[in-house]
């Protein structure tokens, strides 16, 4: 079986509609709600979008079974004012991740979206959380950055300011998947961005208190950890001096394999370890368009790992199916 990790909704044009209103009238006509058809959430499934097909038919070229969704990251909007417009959104959005998989259980698990409003406590997301922990979603996304590359920065994933939420994740016993949102900086647009922000966040969460204070906690980091991985000798140089063995903690974080090149992806699997990789492919997304020299899209990257001789086949089976089902509690034969 290969389960991705890291996959993104498929909505109708309603909720992007949605989005915009609140933006417009900034809340002052109510919150309102998307209205959707069974048979409009299904046809999104199956629109030709940002692929050469639909979102079901990509999972069957690519030969993934089983898919966890969340929202699309760079949608949104955390650094948006009023802060209900956020909230209202969020809620939203999670509402119809929640009704597409309930229209196809046996491909899709839901991972949610969190309120997380720029400047706001983060015991305000506790709500949402609660909620969809009720409606049996596997896992929560968390944005390092609400306030999106705007100028304001807010605390590491390090810091006490997120000691509430790795204390209730840990008490429902839910992980949460590191990716952020939007970027207002033309310099570093959201898909430079979100790898700045996995950067960060390894690096501050393994040079902090956190794996310490909260052994439990389950964190994926996406895109392979950013570009951690690729720079590890620095940062293990300097742990060093502190007497920090970055690599050793770092294996206390989980990765995603949202990486396009089989470089890439060995190099990834070689630092970290099996055990610590979650297949992920993100497929449909950025990497959905066909690589002329394999004709295939790049997002087809099972292929990739499943031609690579030196992992045998109970490793391989680590990386597609066992870590997803141990990480996201996933109870699926």
């Amino acid at each position: 079986m290969i389960i991705d990790c890291h996959g993104h909704i498929s909505a109708p044009a309603e909720l992007w509609a949605y989005k915009a209103s609140l933006l417009s009238h900034r809340g002052s006509h109510g919150r309102g709600k998307v209205v959707l058809s069974n048979d409009e959430l299904l046809e999104a499934m199956n629109q030709v979008e940002m692929a050469p097909a639909g979102h079901l038919d990509m999972l069957e070229r690519v030969g993934i079974d089983v898919q966890l969704i969340s929202p699309r990251p760079f949608q949104m909007m955390h650094s948006q004012k009023p802060a209900r417009l956020v909230h209202w959104f969020c809620e939203e959005v999670n509402t119809v991740i929640h009704r597409q998989i309930s229209l196809k259980p046996n491909k899709f698990f839901a991972v949610a979206g969190l309120p997380q409003a720029a400047g706001e406590p983060i015991d305000n997301v506790l709500p949402e959380l609660e909620r969809v922990h009720a409606l049996g979603f596997k896992g929560v996304l968390l944005n390092p950055d609400p306030y999106e590359n705007s100028g304001t920065e807010g605390p590491g994933l390090g810091d006490r300011y997120w000691y509430p939420l790795y204390e209730k994740l840990c008490e429902l016993d839910m992980p949460a998947h590191v990716h952020a949102t939007g970027s207002h900086s033309e310099r570093s647009p959201y898909s430079l961005h979100f790898i700045n922000e996995e950067s960060i966040a390894v690096y501050n969460l393994v040079n902090s208190d956190v794996l310490n204070d909260f052994p439990q906690l389950k964190i994926v980091v996406s895109h392979g950890g950013g570009a951690i991985p690729y720079q590890l000798g620095r940062f293990q140089s300097g742990g060093m001096r502190a007497g920090i063995d970055f690599l050793e903690r770092m294996r206390k974080l989980y990765y995603d394999t949202v990486l396009y090149t089989a470089d890439a992806l060995e190099l990834l699997i070689k630092t970290v370890g099996v055990d610590r990789c979650l297949f992920g492919s993100e497929c449909p997304g950025v990497g959905s368009t066909v690589n002329p020299q394999t004709g295939r899209t790049f997002d087809d990257i099972g292929r990739i790992v499943q031609g690579f001789d030196w992992l045998n086949p109970a490793e391989k089976k680590m990386i597609f199916e066992d870590n997803a089902k141990k990480v996201f509690n996933l109870d699926i034969d």
